[in-house]
């Protein structure tokens, strides 16, 4: 079972997941970075380019999602060394720190509030957001061009590469692939026809939008869809 609700922390999300069936997950990119937290330890788990299997994990789960090119500032790591991975908490901070804050979660009266605790605590000593990185998000996330949002922002092509790594793990056109591709999925899974959801979304056509669902998720988008209810 999953569950979400909006954080005190401005675009965060406080989620929680206890499997009720044995079998494997697939979470599918979507630009953000989560802290985690899974049977007493916490963990991070880095920007995606293509689903991430959960391959059976047992026991209950809670997390906090970052907005998009947020958390590196949080968590003090640039997002590129954490792509495409989960890794545990004490491998990027001190290891007594770490033992502090797991005890501090795992006292909390659930793991979801503990975590979201942290992350305001972390928040309020660390820099505010770049706001050029949320008009970026916005740009990318509207459909806009990468070549034009560059200009808008008055960055040069490297300039914005370079910042894009830093912040999301990646490149400006991966990142405007997977917001294209979440835009999709919200149409799809709204009863929008996958012909007309290609065509809102900024796809050339369906056969255009399954192939890119195919390399992202998996699976092709009937099935995924099918998976998702």
């Amino acid at each position: 079972m999953y569950a979400e609700r909006a954080s005190r922390l401005t675009g965060a999300v406080v989620w929680t997941h206890t499997p009720t069936v044995p079998g494997s997950g697939r979470v599918l990119p979507d630009g953000c970075m989560d802290l985690l937290w899974h049977e007493g330890r916490l963990l991070v788990a880095g920007p995606d380019t293509r689903a991430h299997l959960t391959a059976g994990s047992s026991g209950a789960w809670a997390g906090v999602r970052f907005p998009p090119g947020t958390a590196p500032a949080l968590l003090g790591v640039p997002a590129r060394e954490l792509r495409d991975r989960r890794v545990g908490l004490d491998d990027l901070w001190p290891a007594a720190r770490v033992r502090r804050l797991t005890a501090r979660v795992n006292a909390a009266p659930d793991p979801a509030t503990g975590l979201e605790e942290a992350a305001l605590s972390r928040a309020a000593d660390a820099d505010p957001p770049d706001p050029l990185l949320g008009r970026l998000v916005a740009a990318l996330d509207a459909g806009r061009p990468v070549a034009a949002t560059a200009d808008e922002l008055g960055l040069s092509a490297r300039q914005l590469h370079r910042r894009a790594l830093t912040a999301f793990g990646y490149g400006p056109k991966t990142l405007a692939r997977v917001l294209r591709l979440q835009r999709a999925l919200a149409l799809a899974r709204a009863g929008t026809s996958l012909a007309e959801t290609a065509v809102r979304s900024g796809y050339a056509d369906q056969a255009h939008l399954a192939r890119d669902v195919r390399e992202l998720a998996g699976v092709p988008p009937g099935e995924l869809l099918a998976r998702h209810g």
